[in-house]
């Protein structure tokens, strides 16, 4: 049985104590510090209830769990990190390397989603963090599931070891290369450049530098028979890689994005995607540029069975 690219809903955590973290900051390069950080949180939360208004009124499936006021995660709104679910009832939970990050996994969600959906398994290799040893979720891994293909950037929270080892043991096909920013270093997740939706694929092919790493990830997309949609630096430093596709209960598709993301499109891009999906841009403006992640980053998809 092939798997469904897109969840059937989506986990969003509402954020109680959002704002810029440091800790993050050293390897997210998308992260500015606001001069009103007690502004910040207040606006994070308009622009998180509006994003959900937003995806609710399109019918799509959408579960909000509160973040905790202690311990204190300024990160919660992205769940993407630290879970990912799958058809086959398995949940697994990720190592992360910020500590402060390391708060946001939750026994009390995992615990609702074993009482809704079909769990099999809870797999938590977050053990490794010990050993200084990172891959975060969906921040890192980019799956095309109906594909069993699996991509992910090497960076200081992506290693290349636990990658493979993690696919292996999915029984998807690694695909792992490196990219980087107009600066040369390693991008710091996968999601921030690419996205793969059912028959659309977004990638800032100019980061990846090495030519074997291109034509890998070209032929491969090729062979899945997804349109790419190439994207400047200055489309991934808009948030254009951090899309994520949506449906509702009439199967209607939606291609999530900012509405910074969406500006930052051009014409014939959009009416390229619109052939397939509708855009949904929401403005996400505070949560993007103090916390240095998109939408893709505040959504974790539920492909769990319904009991």
């Amino acid at each position: 049985m092939a798997f469904s690219q897109v969840p059937h809903t989506i986990l969003m955590v509402r954020p109680a104590s959002f704002g810029y973290n440091p800790e993050t900051a050293a390897s997210n390069a998308f992260q500015k510090r606001s001069d009103n950080e007690s502004q910040v949180q207040i606006m994070a939360r308009k622009e998180f209830d509006n994003a959900v208004d937003a995806m609710v009124t399109k019918g799509i499936s959408v579960l909000v769990v509160e973040d905790t006021p202690d311990p204190v995660t300024t990160d919660a709104i992205f769940p993407n990190n630290w879970i990912t679910t799958h058809e086959d009832g398995r949940i697994l939970l990720y190592p992360m390397m910020a500590p402060s990050r390391r708060l946001e996994r939750r026994t009390d969600i995992v615990k609702q989603l074993n009482e809704n959906y079909k769990v099999t398994e809870v797999d938590d290799i977050s053990s490794v963090e010990s050993e200084g040893r990172f891959l975060e979720g969906t921040g890192s891994i980019i799956f095309d599931h109906p594909n069993k293909v699996a991509y992910a950037c090497r960076s200081e929270r992506t290693e290349g070891e636990l990658f493979t080892s993690l696919c292996a043991k999915l029984g998807y096909e690694p695909i792992l290369f490196n990219a980087v920013d107009e600066n040369g270093l390693a991008i710091y997740h996968t999601n921030v450049m690419m996205w793969i939706g059912e028959s659309l694929a977004g990638i800032c092919l100019d980061s990846i530098h090495e030519e074997n790493d291109q034509e890998l990830i070209l032929n491969q997309l090729a062979a899945t028979n997804h349109k790419v949609i190439a994207l400047s630096y200055d489309q991934m430093n808009a948030f254009a890689g951090n899309m994520f596709e949506v449906k509702n209960a009439n199967n209607d598709r939606f291609l999530l994005m900012s509405q910074t993301a969406y500006d930052a499109l051009l014409p014939g891009q959009l009416s390229e995607m619109e052939k397939y999906l509708s855009p949904l841009p929401l403005d996400i403006h505070t949560i993007e540029e103090s916390g240095g992640g998109s939408i893709r980053c505040m959504v974790a998809g539920i492909h769990l069975p319904s009991k």
